[in-house]
């Protein structure tokens, strides 16, 4: 609530960034030791069991967004003792709500697949890979708002250890697995598990010390569900817009072929690796926003935007510089070939640069979710998953795999900006009558 802006979102962003990079960096080496299996239907069933799990990480985003965004309000306004008691009762709602939501994907995954147009030895295998890690859905979910409550009472660092913890497990167990065990497939979900216990025992071995847990009251869960489950209930809806039109996505793709999906999967193991710090700004400028809010400190709210935005911009440019000049080693380190070695040239050469509206609405969502106006960030990404996807999607494959890129790309530019555009129209009336 004090010093330079810009240098405490550089500081959450980019130890955030640092442990965001290290998880999404194993997930892009899981899918480059699975590619050099040289079988286009593993690589085609990561990317449908992908595209499912990334449905229940939005979930666990979302209420994590909510957690996050409350906690870091009430430390803000310092009621340490409210926020230890609602964080308490709500992530054990978190963890309930996790458990049902694996349970029922690892059950339904072979109709659900289906849906999505896998079909043959790429359905069989994405089946048995959510079998095996939908389950264990819980464990992600808890690390994911153990290291929320850290970045609520601003230890970023130890954050950063929780996701770290997780992706050294996982990069140390991915060759041993799939190579030396000869696991294939199987091999990246045990792993996957594996890695998902360590970020939750790290999550409880870092958050020591701040006093942040307590078993939860049962007098806790219903103040906990209305003010933080406000937040992440709308949270949750916004979350889902986003892997909902990706759904849309691998499912026109899956009409021109393994090759295709395999290319447009590779583009998806890239992306969070590449925008890293974009995606950590979402996490990591709320509790900024939500602790001045807090303090009425309206200036410094308007302020976190702005730093945000900026840094959105340096990690585009900077992005799209590297992708450019490195797309032919893109192409051989992960064998991509036919048509989604040109779906991945157009991407890495030029529609990359559309992630800056991509960036432009996650910042603005953040604004959103943590000044009081959760659905305007739900209209937003649903508009953009919508409006914004599937009309130009549907358009653009009636030129083969490449007019899906570049009608998916278009539709995020209109949506980014118009909410980058409401955003600062929302800091810009907030006043004293704001309540924390």
């Amino acid at each position: 609530m004090h010093g330079s802006i810009m240098r405490h979102v550089i500081t959450m962003a980019g130890t955030g960034a640092i442990g965001l990079m290290a998880v999404f960096a194993v997930d892009l080496l899981n899918y480059f030791y699975i590619s050099h299996l040289h079988d286009s239907a593993l690589t085609a069933a990561i990317a449908f069991a992908t595209s499912l799990s990334f449905l229940q990480i939005s979930v666990s985003i979302g209420m994590t967004i909510g957690l996050g965004a409350c906690i870091g309000r009430l430390i803000g306004a310092r009621q340490h003792a409210e926020a230890r008691s609602l964080a308490s009762a709500f992530i054990a709602v978190m963890v309930g709500i996790a458990a049902v939501l694996g349970t029922l994907t690892a059950v339904f995954a072979t109709p659900l697949l289906r849906l999505l147009g896998a079909q043959g030895a790429a359905l069989e295998n994405a089946a048995t890979f959510l079998h095996i890690v939908s389950p264990a859905l819980p464990l992600v979910c808890l690390g994911m708002a153990l290291s929320a409550l850290l970045r609520a009472v601003g230890d970023a660092k130890r954050s950063m250890r929780i996701t770290l913890t997780g992706a050294l497990v996982s990069a140390l167990l991915d060759p041993l697995m799939i190579f030396v065990l000869h696991l294939g497939l199987e091999g990246a979900a045990i792993s996957t598990i594996l890695a998902r216990c360590a970020i939750t025992a790290s999550g409880f071995l870092n958050l020591r010390g701040h006093a942040m847990l307590e078993w939860p009251k049962k007098e806790a869960f219903e103040p906990a569900m209305r003010k933080i489950g406000g937040i992440a209930v709308p949270a949750i809806a916004t979350n889902l817009a986003t892997p909902t039109g990706a759904l849309f996505v691998t499912h026109a793709m899956a009409q021109f072929g393994l090759d295709a999906v395999s290319g447009q999967a590779t583009i998806d193991r890239i992306v969070p690796v590449a925008f890293s710090l974009v995606f950590a700004l979402t996490g990591s400028v709320g509790p900024i926003m939500a602790q001045n809010l807090g303090a009425q400190q309206f200036d410094r709210v308007r302020e976190a935007l702005m730093a945000a935005l900026k840094l959105t911009a340096l990690c585009v440019g900077t992005t799209w510089f590297v992708l450019a000049a490195g797309h032919n080693v893109i192409l051989q380190l992960f064998n991509v070939q036919g048509i989604g070695a040109e779906i991945v040239r157009l991407f890495c050469c030029w529609l990359v640069l559309s992630y800056m509206f991509v960036g432009l609405l996650f910042v603005a969502n953040t604004a959103f979710n943590n000044l009081g106006h959760p659905f305007y960030s739900t209209g937003f990404n649903w508009g953009r998953a919508t409006l914004g996807t599937i009309p130009f999607v549907w358009f653009g494959s009636a030129y083969g795999p490449i007019g899906i890129l570049v009608g998916q790309s278009l539709g995020v530019v209109i949506f980014g900006t118009f909410a980058v555009l409401t955003a600062f129209r929302v800091i810009g009336r907030l006043g004293p009558h704001t309540a924390p």
